[in-house]
């Protein structure tokens, strides 16, 4: 199979079944049975509850394969949430391309700080953010949470 380039834009509501279909799989398969998708209401609707935040969709070959969303937050932060990738589609780069895009993209909007959190147990997850320069900042609870100082990140 030739290489396809992986795009990456802004999600659009015509995505809205497929991005929440690839999201939500990657949960279940992550917590299996214990996983609830009723708790994930933020993804009913993407368009609606992401409206005042940047939403990124990674497609190659027209499908997608990939997502992420950064929350603005007060005083210069922005906060990733949602990061996915297709099963069939991980480490190819493209968590990384999108978490770069998301990076950008909080920088040329004047954020100062991205954070984000997973589980202690997601080790995998772990990993890939402290791959990427993010620094453990505490645990609370399962949680593990991260900063990423963008003033000194060269993108």
């Amino acid at each position: 199979m030739a290489f396809m380039q992986i795009e990456i834009r802004p999600f659009q509501p015509a995505q809205q079944a497929e991005v929440k279909a690839l999201i939500l799989a990657g949960l279940a398969e992550r917590w299996g049975e214990v996983f609830d998708p009723g708790l994930n209401t933020d993804l009913d609707d993407i368009s609606q509850t992401y409206a005042n935040a940047l939403f990124l969709v990674a497609t190659q070959n027209q499908k997608i394969v990939g997502a992420g969303a950064l929350l603005f937050k007060p005083e210069g932060v922005a906060e990733v949430v949602r990061m996915s990738t297709a099963q069939d589609a991980r480490r190819k780069g493209i968590g990384g391309k999108i978490l770069r895009e998301l990076c950008v993209q909080a920088k040329t909007r004047g954020c100062k700080t991205i954070i984000l959190e997973t589980t202690h147990n997601w080790q995998t997850a772990i990993q890939f953010y402290k791959r990427f320069g993010f620094e453990i900042t505490h645990h609370q609870g399962a949680d593990v949470y991260f900063a990423l100082n963008l003033e000194t990140l060269h993108l």
